[in-house]
């Protein structure tokens, strides 16, 4: 099992990507915290893999101590997943607290792991980050303009990151993933309801003709998150089936 007797938190682990990968970890042999901040849908994903669950909000550096204290001294990998988006329309159409929200959920809360997590893995002699950025960091579309700037500030400060935690033995890399109808998030990225001709539209975008699926990311994750990755820091995988080409 290639994550065997490591110790890793995966947030916004309730649903979706976050779900899958920390099904994706306990199987290859994590003892997951599963966290998200719907306690029902977290505990449900918990049960199933066998993991503990811990409610917290990532936007919140309390939370995240306690995230760390239940997670103990064996932390070693930390998945931020956690997101959240505006739905899609117009850059002046976004509400202040629609566009602090964005920030606070998509970067902040990366900001507040590192407060957190850096001090274990310093004192474990290593760890890894593995953020869930986006391919609208990547190649950016209107009408989700403030969650795209969001996802792209992820990518540059998982890369700085790296940078400056890699003497400690510290790698941070990121996954961004394409369009999945099986989050949460997909009506708000089609500006509404999820119909079947708001699929077709972004299934046009993928030469490799389907959606990602949280199997998809996760196995990226899981890669990421392994000593066959242990010289790979500060890069993104697009698990996007060509959409960024």
């Amino acid at each position: 099992m290639r994550l065997k007797g490591k110790v890793a938190i995966v947030t916004g682990a309730g649903s979706g990507f976050g779900a899958g990968i920390a099904r994706r970890f306990a199987e290859e042999g994590a003892a997951v915290v599963v966290n998200d901040i719907n306690g029902e849908a977290g505990e449900k994903v918990a049960r199933e893999i066998g993991a503990r669950f811990v409610r917290a909000d990532v936007t919140r550096g309390e939370d995240w101590a306690r995230l760390a204290r239940e997670a103990g001294p064996g932390l070693s990998i930390v998945v931020n997943n956690a997101g959240w988006t505006h739905r899609n329309k117009p850059y002046l159409e976004v509400t202040e607290a629609e566009f602090d929200k964005v920030y606070a959920v998509n970067v902040k809360s990366i900001y507040l792991s590192a407060l957190h997590a850096v001090p274990v893995f310093r004192r474990r002699g290593g760890g890894c980050f593995v953020n869930i950025a986006s391919t609208a960091g990547v190649r950016p579309r209107p009408g989700l303009t403030v969650y795209n700037s969001s996802k792209g500030a992820v990518i540059t400060m998982s890369r700085s990151m790296a940078g400056e935690f890699g003497p400690d033995r510290i790698r941070v890399n990121c996954v961004n993933p394409v369009f999945s109808p099986e989050t949460a998030l997909s009506a708000d990225f089609a500006g509404g309801a999820l119909t079947e001709e708001a699929k077709k539209r972004f299934l046009a975008t993928i030469p490799l003709g389907r959606f990602s699926t949280p199997l998809d990311v996760a196995n990226a994750c899981v890669y990421l998150a392994s000593d066959e990755a242990g010289f790979t820091s500060g890069v993104c995988i697009e698990v996007d089936g060509a959409r960024c080409v």
